[in-house]
């Protein structure tokens, strides 16, 4: 009610883990923490939805009820020792057991929220609802700060030493590549990176996080590398003989298990997290700094150099193997649908200023592979982990930039994690396009099942495939607009349609079970 007054606008969910979704868009769309609060039966439920904030750096504050003390350790109703789930899933993690805690410990939580590096917190209120803290009269002061509003809170600036080492040793390298991660988008400096790779004719592979900082049609873009990675990226990159990771933590999903590149290679890492350089691989130079400020210094210290043409043209080479390797599919009239026609199809689609949010797994490769992000308007954000968390988490986006076309990228079995959010989407006219990559399984697991029984074969199907389910119909049902999309000659029609309803909008694409990304190239 007091947030009301002020024009904070709230929403009601159907669980507790879909409103920690929505929180982690909004903040990852916005740039601006979220929050998500939840009375204290459903607080273990709120702490599983941190997992994929706390994964992929986002700036979420969660905020939970607790029954008061003289209900502890005696069994009261629907209660347990919820706050110890939160520490594995949030950087701040403080008990509010008195009003006047509230300003500071309020303050501290967004300071902790958006300072590098940024995550989740948790503040847990006394009383079930926490109105042992919120219904209390106290007069205190509350100190608003501008800089904690949003990321990035600093901007740190790397030792003018460091910059020149990382110059001298780029200048020696034959084949470098740049290796862009989230915290260049988190430091939003899609434009400086650009810039410091024209310069020194540097190619660009990137991670899904960071996916989208360079146009993907871009002469240097080389596509997203490691395990959910475009077979030229991981190519390009295991052949460089110099590897700049900018804002990438190194960590096993980027470098395909820390195969990618190979050990031994030569490696420069800039982060702003101290604790990051070196981790995974050993640096020759490592920067501490914000990944912005410092490509604006690496620029100041170069000079532009000539094209290094045999290492483009042997980049240009890779990507068009990629390109004659996947165009067969991307073209294909099959029906069912092809995912990778699919993916073409809203490249062609996706408005200039659309954010394309994907869910984890096969739909983290379709979209970060096979679905180009080439105009300076568009975005891409991606799960960091947690199947399901795409759709609630494009709610969240769309309440962060109402104004932007948000388009949800999911599998059925993604889609099937929050399905009663549509309600939600209907209730509050929250009108994202949500695309489902409906082949009535989940074709991930495909092989380890047949693996498992290989023997029974036919009882390997029920832990992979699903019943079919139209989900445009469900999706009418809740309040929403749905299409179904049978044929591929359909797809464009479909998505045409979807930029003039006034209406969250599921199109429901058909697509084929044996649609399976190509192997990773190691």
């Amino acid at each position: 009610m007091e947030m009301e007054k002020r024009g904070i606008k709230r929403i009601l969910t159907h669980s507790e883990k879909a409103a920690a979704y929505m929180a982690d868009g909004y903040a990852r769309a916005s740039y601006k923490p979220g929050v998500c609060m939840s009375q204290s039966v459903g607080a273990a439920n709120l702490a599983a939805g941190l997992q994929d904030a706390d994964l992929g750096l986002s700036p979420v504050i969660a905020i939970t009820g607790r029954r008061r003390s003289m209900y502890r350790y005696r069994h009261a109703y629907q209660e347990i020792e919820h706050k110890a789930m939160f520490d594995p899933v949030t950087k701040f993690n403080a008990t509010v057991d008195r009003v006047e805690q509230l300003p500071l410990l309020l303050r501290q939580s967004f300071r902790e929220a958006v300072a590098a590096p940024s995550g989740p917190v948790h503040l847990e209120f006394q009383g079930i609802r926490g109105e042992i803290i919120m219904e209390q009269r106290a007069d205190l002061e509350v100190i608003i700060e501008e800089q904690f509003s949003r990321l990035p809170a600093f901007r740190p600036e790397p030792e003018k030493e460091q910059v020149q080492q990382a110059v001298k040793v780029l200048g020696d390298s034959k084949k470098p590549i740049i290796v862009a991660g989230g915290g260049v988008k988190a430091s939003q400096a899609g434009a400086e990176l650009v810039e410091f790779a024209e310069r020194l004719s540097i190619p660009v592979a990137s991670s899904l996080n960071g996916k989208g900082m360079i146009r993907d049609g871009h002469l240097l873009a080389v596509g997203v590398v490691g395990s959910y990675s475009a077979q030229c990226a991981n190519r390009a990159v295991s052949e460089a003989d110099l590897v700049l990771f900018i804002g990438s933590r190194t960590g096993s999903q980027v470098t395909n298990d820390w195969q990618i590149p190979r050990p031994g290679t030569r490696v420069i890492q800039v982060d702003v997290d101290p604790s990051e350089l070196g981790r995974n691989y050993p640096t020759e130079v490592g920067i501490l700094g914000d990944a912005k400020t410092t490509l604006q210094r690496l620029i100041e210290a170069t000079e532009p150099i000539e094209k290094r043409e045999n290492w483009l043209q042997r980049i240009d080479q890779l990507k068009k193997e990629w390109v004659n390797q996947i165009k067969k599919e991307y073209n294909s009239s099959s029906v069912p649908i092809r995912p990778e026609r699919l993916c073409k199809e809203i490249t062609d689609f996706l408005p200039k200023d659309a954010l394309l949010i994907s869910d984890t797994g096969h739909s983290a490769i379709w979209t970060g592979t096979m679905v180009d992000i080439e105009k300076a308007g568009q975005s891409y954000i991606r799960c960091a982990g947690s199947l399901g968390w795409a759709f609630p988490a494009a709610l969240g986006a769309k309440c962060a930039i109402p104004d932007r076309p948000v388009i949800c990228f999911t599998g059925d079995g993604g889609f099937w994690y929050h399905l009663a959010e549509l309600e939600t989407a209907a209730r509050y006219g929250i009108n994202v396009l949500v695309i489902v990559n409906n082949n009535k399984s989940m074709n991930q697991v495909k092989k380890g099942a047949e693996r498992v029984y290989s023997d029974e074969s036919n009882r390997a199907n029920d832990i992979w495939q699903f019943t079919e389910v139209d989900f445009s119909r469900i999706a009418t049902a809740m309040g929403c607009y749905g299409i179904r999309v049978k044929t591929p000659d359909e797809l464009e029609a479909a998505l045409s349609e979807s930029c003039i309803v006034n209406k969250p909008i599921v199109i429901d694409v058909l697509s084929d079970i044996e649609g399976i990304p190509p192997p990773i190239w190691t």
